[in-house]
């Protein structure tokens, strides 16, 4: 009688240790705003539009799960969907989980993952944007590839002190590999950050081939290093990114180069008003598509833990033929924002308010 309860007991501790060691949640963000723009496509007049998850946060929802494997493992997922809250759609191109679909292990040495993840541009940008990846009005205006996710891909995260070092390869950056060529869409990159108390630096290389069988062997390259510098209330952020793409990439006769330079600062006024300040210039080397600026000012005021409402100003300059919309560049380096890129050399103001919600 005493070992089968004994083993009873036993088999009770063993099953709610298991069910406290693994565990899967719900989480999600709503985001939508009022944008307004001058010098819109069409009649060049202005446009107001609702828009949703396009400023503080791309609306999604998804599921995280871990389970502790034993000995400091555990394996781990991610699935997210990310959506339009305007009319109900799902993003990334109609995709259930576009924004994550990802499974892998955890431990002391780092974090291995495999499916459809952000890459190491992606990560870098988190860091270092002073717009924090915002959807509009940020550094992805300028080069909406350093926002950027791969399919088919496997990455390493691995944080050691206060370095991080990270490494991705994707046998097809989007879409499925194609056999006998395995340059079709490859991407592959590696990063190093470091922080220390206040200061933080990073650098990132990212290699993408051509998705055309035919050219395959071209390649778009970029390079970016930045840092930051927190003091009191206030961060300053300070960063260079160069680009340089085969012809073939970008349908051009020659290749075609760039260097992004931004600068930016961020300050809690209070506990629940912060402001960002972002200036970001692109130095076209090459091309035709001119040097534009984008001037970013915003504002976020936390209304509870979880609801904060925002209201944020941009201001595109362009010259010499560039295209560049507050919300997106009608060029060769970024996908045109619909309905916000101005004619050549027109400069356009943007104005969004608007209200997010995180569960």
């Amino acid at each position: 009688m005493k070992i089968k309860l004994f083993a009873a007991a036993a088999a009770a501790l063993v099953s709610a240790g298991a069910f406290a060691q693994s565990s899967v949640n719900l989480y999600g963000v709503v985001d939508a705003g009022v944008e307004w723009v001058n010098k819109a496509p069409g009649n060049g007049g202005s446009r107001t539009a609702v828009q949703s998850g396009s400023e503080m946060s791309g609306s999604r929802w998804g599921l995280r799960g871990v389970e502790d494997l034993g000995g400091g493992l555990k394996g781990i997922f991610n699935l997210e969907s990310g959506f339009t809250l305007d009319d109900g759609r799902m993003g990334q191109n109609n995709r259930l989980f576009g924004r994550a679909a990802y499974v892998g292990l955890q431990g002391q040495w780092g974090q291995l993952t495999l499916g459809r993840q952000t890459n190491l541009l992606y990560d870098f940008t988190a860091k270092y944007d002073p717009m924090a990846l915002t959807s509009r009005y940020s550094i992805l205006s300028q080069d909406a590839a350093m926002g950027g996710r791969a399919d088919n891909a496997v990455k390493y995260v691995g944080t050691f002190g206060g370095l991080t070092a990270s490494a991705l390869y994707s046998t097809r950056n989007e879409g499925q590999e194609v056999a006998g060529n395995n340059k079709v869409g490859r991407e592959w990159s590696a990063g190093l950050n470091y922080a220390a108390g206040p200061f933080s630096v990073g650098a990132v290389y990212d290699q993408t081939n051509s998705d055309n069988v035919l050219t395959a062997a071209n390649k778009q390259q970029r390079a970016t290093v930045a840092g930051t510098y927190a003091f009191g209330p206030a961060k300053l952020f300070a960063g260079y990114r160069w680009s340089n793409a085969s012809a073939a990439i970008v349908a051009s006769t020659a290749n075609t180069r760039s260097n992004l330079y931004w600068l930016g600062a961020g300050y809690q006024a209070t506990p629940a008003l912060s402001l960002t300040g972002a200036a970001y210039y692109q130095q076209d080397k090459g091309s035709a598509t001119g040097s534009p600026w984008l001037f970013v000012v915003g504002s976020d005021y936390a209304l509870s833990k979880r609801t904060d409402a925002y209201l944020n100003l941009a201001y595109a300059k362009n010259s010499s033929g560039s295209a560049l919309g507050v919300a997106g560049m009608g060029d060769v380096y970024t996908v045109p924002a619909v309905g916000t890129t101005p004619a050549e050399s027109s400069n356009q103001m943007g104005a969004m308010v608007g209200i997010r919600h995180k569960f």
